[in-house]
C-alpha cells in the first residue's frame, strides 16, 4: 500500500513537473555572465516574447559585482539538470572560468581551473548530443574594473594599454612614464589576466571545431581602435579563418548584451526563421565612425548582431521584414523631429520598425531628451517593434535588435499558440519596451543625474556605495522614478495595448551593484 502511494506521489510530482514546463514551447538553458540585469532580467524577460523559458542557476551563485560568482556551484547545479528537457543553451564561458564579467579581468583564477571548468560544456554535450549550445567568451577590456580602490592608476593601466603598442617616440615615451606610474603588482596582473583569458578564447574555439558549441561569439569588451587588445583579437580571426569557422565564429563588440543576441539566433534557429532587415541610419557620416568604447564603425556593429542572430541585412527596404532605423544624431540639429516623422510614416504604412537610440559621446549613455520627447509625443514607442537606449552603442544595438526580432518570430507563429498564449507574448512585448523606456530615458537620462549630485552632496564613493548608503540613494531614485512611472503608464497608449489590458502597476528599483551605473527595474502587468 505504502508503495502505492509513493508511486502516486512520484506520479503527481511528474505529472505537475511535466504541466510546469509544457507551459513554453521553448526552455533555454542559460548561464549568464553575471547577476546585473541586461545579462539576467533582460534575457529571461525577452524570451517571455518568443514563449520561451530561460532558466539560469540560483541568482546567489552568480556573484555581486567584486563578489565572484561560484563556478564549482554552478557545475554542480549544471550536473543535476536534465539537458533533455530544454532545446537550446546559452552559456558565458566567463562565468563558468572565472565567475563572471569583473572576475575575468583578474588574476585570481590561475589558467588551469579555468580551462577544466569549463569541460562541463564538454559534458553536456556527451549528455545531450543534440542541444544546440551557443556560447560566449569575452576578450579583455582595455581598462580594469573602477572598484573605488583603484582610482589613482586605473585610468594610466588604461592609457598604457592604448598606447604601448605604438610606434612612435612620443607614445614610447608616454608609455614608459605611465609603467611608472602603476603600481608593478597591478600591472602585472593585469598582463596576466589577459594571457589567461587568451587561452580561454583558444580553448573556446576548439569547442567550436569539435562541435561541443554550435555558434560562439568572441566579444570585445569596452575598447577603442588602437591597443593591446587588438593584437588578441586579429590572432582569435586568424584561428577562426584558418579552421574554416568563420561562419560559425564571430568576432564583435560587446559584453552585457550577447546572451540576448545569442537566444535571439536560438529561437530563430529552432524556428527556421531567418528574417531580412534593413538598417536606416539618421548619419551617413556617424554610421561610418566607431562610437565611444568600440573598436570598430558603428553600421559594422549593426552588421555584426544582424549576422548574429542569425538574420539577414539587406540594402533595399522593399524587400525588408524589418526596418531598423539607427539614431546616432543628437547633437545635430533638427534630426530628432525629421527622424521621429520618418519612423511614423513607415508604422502607419505598417511596417515593423525597431530603434536604437545612440550616445555617440559616451558621457549620458541614455536616451537622448529631444528624440525620446518625440517618439512619447507621437505615442510611436507602443508600435515600434523595439526601442533601446543605454550604454554603448552595441549594449543599445544588443538589446533592441534581438527583441524586435524575436517579436516578429512570434507574431509569425502566433496562429499555431492560441490566444491565451498570444496575449501573454503581447503582454511580454509591451512589458520589455516599456521597461526599456522607463530605465534608458527616464532613469539614465532624467533620474541619474540627479542621483549622482545627491552622491556628491552627501559625499558617498559613487563608485561603490555602502548598504546603507545604496538604500537611501535606490529610495531617492524611487520618488522621482515613480512620478516617471505614472506619466508613461498613462501615456504608453495604442490600439492594441487597450485590447490586451496592459496596465502597469507595483515598481520595484533597486541598485544591484551598489553604484548608479545600473538600476533593477521591475513591475506587473494585469
Amino acid at each position: 500500500m505504502r508503495s502505492l502511494f509513493t508511486l502516486f506521489v512520484l506520479f503527481l510530482v511528474i505529472n505537475a513537473s511535466a504541466q510546469n514546463v509544457s507551459n513554453y514551447r521553448t526552455r533555454v538553458l542559460l548561464i549568464p555572465l553575471d547577476d546585473r540585469p541586461p545579462c539576467l532580467q533582460f534575457t529571461q524577460k525577452m524570451g517571455l516574447i518568443g514563449n520561451a523559458e530561460v532558466v539560469s542557476p540560483p541568482k546567489e551563485l552568480l556573484g555581486n559585482f567584486t563578489t565572484p560568482g561560484q563556478p564549482e556551484k554552478i557545475i554542480a547545479w549544471l550536473n543535476k539538470q536534465n539537458f533533455k528537457m530544454f532545446n537550446a543553451a546559452v552559456i558565458s564561458l566567463d562565468m563558468l572560468a572565472y565567475g563572471g564579467l569583473v572576475a575575468s579581468r583578474i588574476h585570481h583564477t590561475q589558467l588551469a581551473p579555468a580551462l577544466s571548468r569549463i569541460d562541463v560544456i564538454k559534458k553536456i554535450h556527451q549528455l545531450a548530443p543534440h542541444l544546440p549550445v551557443y556560447g560566449q567568451s569575452v576578450i579583455m577590456r582595455l581598462a580594469p574594473t573602477g572598484d573605488g580602490k583603484n582610482e589613482a592608476y586605473r585610468q594610466k593601466l588604461a592609457d598604457w594599454a592604448e598606447i604601448s603598442v605604438a610606434e612612435d617616440e612620443v607614445s614610447k615615451k608616454r608609455a614608459a612614464e605611465l609603467v611608472r606610474d602603476i603600481p608593478t603588482e597591478a600591472l602585472t596582473d593585469y598582463k596576466a589576466s589577459r594571457k589567461r583569458n587568451l587561452s580561454v578564447n583558444y580553448k573556446a574555439i576548439d569547442f567550436v571545431r569539435s562541435g561541443i558549441i554550435d555558434y560562439l561569439i568572441l566579444s570585445q569588451d569596452d575598447a577603442k581602435p588602437r591597443g593591446i587588445h587588438v593584437a588578441d583579437r586579429e590572432q582569435l580571426i586568424e584561428r577562426s579563418k584558418k579552421f574554416n569557422l568563420t561562419s560559425k565564429i564571430l568576432v564583435m563588440p560587446g559584453a552585457d548584451e550577447i546572451s540576448m543576441l545569442l537566444l535571439s539566433r536560438a529561437l530563430n534557429k529552432r524556428f527556421n526563421f531567418s528574417p531580412k532587415i534593413k538598417a536606416v541610419y539618421s548619419s551617413e557620416e556617424l554610421s561610418n565612425k566607431a562610437m565611444p568604447f568600440e573598436d570598430r564603425p558603428l553600421r559594422q556593429t549593426v552588421s555584426y548582431d544582424i549576422a548574429a542572430i542569425g538574420a539577414t541585412e539587406v540594402t533595399d527596404a522593399a524587400k525588408a521584414d524589418l526596418l531598423f532605423y539607427v539614431y546616432p544624431s543628437r547633437f545635430e540639429t533638427g534630426n530628432a523631429q525629421s527622424f521621429a516623422s520618418e519612423i511614423e510614416k513607415q508604422t502607419d504604412n505598417g511596417k515593423h520598425v525597431i530603434v536604437a537610440d545612440i550616445d555617440p559621446k559616451g558621457d549620458v549613455q541614455g536616451g537622448d531628451p529631444n528624440f525620446s520627447t518625440e517618439l512619447l509625443r507621437r505615442r510611436l514607442l507602443p508600435r515600434l517593434y523595439s526601442y533601446a537606449s543605454w550604454n554603448t552603442a552595441g549594449n543599445t544595438i544588443g538589446t533592441t535588435l534581438p527583441q524586435g526580432v524575436i517579436y516578429a518570430l512570434a507574431k509569425a507563429k502566433m496562429k499555431q499558440v492560441g490566444p491565451k498564449v498570444s496575449k501573454q507574448i503581447e503582454l511580454a512585448e509591451h512589458w520589455f519596451t516599456f521597461h526599456r523606456v522607463l530605465d534608458d530615458y527616464y532613469y539614465h537620462t532624467l533620474v541619474r543625474g540627479k542621483a549622482k549630485t545627491y552622491i556628491q552632496d552627501n559625499k558617498y564613493n559613487p563608485l561603490r556605495l555602502t548598504l546603507e548608503e545604496t538604500q537611501k540613494v535606490e529610495s531617492y531614485c524611487m520618488s522621482l522614478l515613480s512620478i516617471n512611472f505614472k506619466e508613461l503608464s498613462d501615456s504608453y497608449t495604442s490600439n492594441q495595448v487597450t485590447a490586451i489590458g496592459f496596465k502597469p502597476s507595483g515598481m520595484t528599483f533597486a541598485l544591484p551593484w551598489g553604484r548608479t551605473f545600473e538600476a533593477e527595474i521591475d513591475f506587473k502587468v494585469h
